[in-house]
């Protein structure tokens, strides 16, 4: 079996661990990477015994496939460049800076045939995995994303950097068209907002409480759903879980198994065997698009709101 041969353009805070899972992924060649900082390059390409690239297109011409971790606003340009060179490409959340860019990714992908995934990473946590056995049919969703300031992806708010996660995992979930947003939130060490609350409602009757912070003194990642017949808490962090039953007048509880592993490399052993296989990844670009259309509209709507006071 040849090995798909992978490259990485953009090597900060994340890209470098998308370096790190690829140089040890079975059945991928970890060809070289890319950064707009050569000195950080060359450093990374030697501690992995591969070659830093003088460009994006250098690259796109040895590989088969490639992350794109770079900032939101570079995405489409980079992401674009790669879908019509013919490379395969697993891009970073948010998909892009609009709507209209993402739209116009999953059209050339499409066109072309070529995988084109989103990272996503808590659909690949097995905490989620686990909650997805449990479900039947959700009626209420509450998730909680808090950290600590970050320093990086200040460029984008609050829910463009963490909320877009739990976004599409509720629009996963719920499978059900959206009918209204109602959200709020505020800047404090940033011109986006670093704090938001938002409150979606589906046609299906099921409502979702949204929160996210990045000025948080504590880490905290959770999400839990109501459904008729149980309660269900997950812990994003621990990959841990209870499910909480009524059963005559008592309410019990009970651990949910969960196969412990890491979310990142799950996520690229999948885009790997996509690429592989020709098969449609777990988040797509469809999918990512229709979560960044929902982060726009809150984002616009927080925007709007401050604008007043």
């Amino acid at each position: 079996m040849n090995k798909v041969r992978v490259g990485v353009i953009g090597v900060g805070h994340i890209g470098r661990e998308h370096a790190r899972i690829y140089s040890r992924l079975p059945g991928v060649e970890f060809v070289g990477l890319y950064d707009l900082d050569g000195q950080v390059a060359e450093k990374l390409a030697q501690k992995h015994g591969v070659k830093a690239f003088p460009s994006v297109q250098a690259l796109a011409e040895v590989i088969d496939a490639a992350t794109v971790s770079t900032p939101t606003n570079t995405h489409h340009e980079i992401a674009g460049l790669l879908l019509r060179a013919g490379r395969h490409v697993l891009v970073e959340k948010p998909i892009a800076d609009s709507t209209e860019q993402a739209a116009e990714l999953v059209e050339l992908a499409s066109a072309k045939s070529l995988v084109l995934q989103v990272g996503h990473i808590e659909r690949f946590n097995p905490a989620l995995g686990a909650l997805e056995e449990k479900l039947t049919h959700p009626r209420f969703i509450e998730s909680h994303r808090l950290s600590a300031y970050p320093g990086r992806s200040t460029d984008i708010g609050v829910v463009l950097d963490l909320m877009i996660h739990d976004i599409e995992v509720v629009l996963h979930l719920v499978r059900s068209p959206l009918v209204s947003v109602d959200s709020v939130g505020t800047p404090v060490l940033s011109k986006g907002e670093d704090i938001a609350n938002a409150r979606l409602r589906f046609e299906n009757g099921c409502v979702a409480n949204l929160t996210a912070s990045r000025i948080s003194f504590e880490k905290m990642r959770k999400i839990r759903v109501f459904q008729d017949d149980a309660y269900l808490s997950l812990d994003y962090f621990d990959q841990s879980g209870e499910i909480y039953r009524k059963i005559a007048t008592q309410i019990t509880k009970e651990k949910i198994k969960v196969e412990k592993d890491e979310p990142l490399k799950l996520e690229l052993a999948a885009f790997v065997d996509c690429v592989r296989n020709r098969a449609a990844p777990r988040v797509g670009g469809a999918q990512a698009a229709k979560a960044l259309e929902i982060a726009m509209k809150i984002t616009q709507q927080i925007a709007e709101q401050n604008a007043k006071h």
